[in-house]
């Protein structure tokens, strides 16, 4: 056997089910407003800047069109946002908050807390959790470098 492919020794192993991990923790969290995380996601980015093109959307959020207009389709017929076609470029779409999207901001502002005590409460410091900020944003700047240069 090669020590190479041990799952133990796998760091992409270990982040993709660290991330299945948290998006299933947020899940209680968001039951009582149904939606999903990627949903959450979304309404994040529109938070930060309503009145968006879902190409700025996708860029955000690291994913790709075809995933993301589905999740918009389905958060348009939930009510949670409007998708209105540009008036400067008729092939795109301008996506906003609706009213009741604009509402679950305020009813959802202490989610991210309530999970980091959870986490904070199971071992790990506060110290340690936000440590790991700078270094997923280098990872992930990497990957993405690596990944556009290999698209080339």
């Amino acid at each position: 056997m090669y020590p190479q492919l041990l799952l133990e020794n796998q760091l992409c192993f270990r982040l993709y089910t660290a991330a299945r991990m948290i998006t299933a923790s947020y899940t209680p969290y968001f039951k009582p407003f149904g939606i999903t995380y990627a949903q959450y996601l979304v309404l994040m980015v529109l938070w930060e800047r309503d009145h968006r093109i879902i190409s700025e959307i996708t860029e955000c959020l690291h994913l790709e069109t075809n995933t993301v207009t589905p999740l918009l389709k389905r958060m348009e017929s939930q009510g949670l946002i409007i998708r209105q076609q540009s008036q400067a470029d008729n092939r795109q779409r301008i996506v906003s908050l609706s009213s009741e999207g604009h509402r679950l901001q305020e009813k959802m502002k202490d989610i991210p807390n309530c999970l980091a005590r959870e986490i904070i409460g199971s071992g790990i410091s506060i110290q340690e959790l936000t440590s790991l900020v700078p270094i997923l944003d280098k990872f992930i700047a990497a990957i993405s470098q690596q990944t556009t240069d290999s698209n080339k």
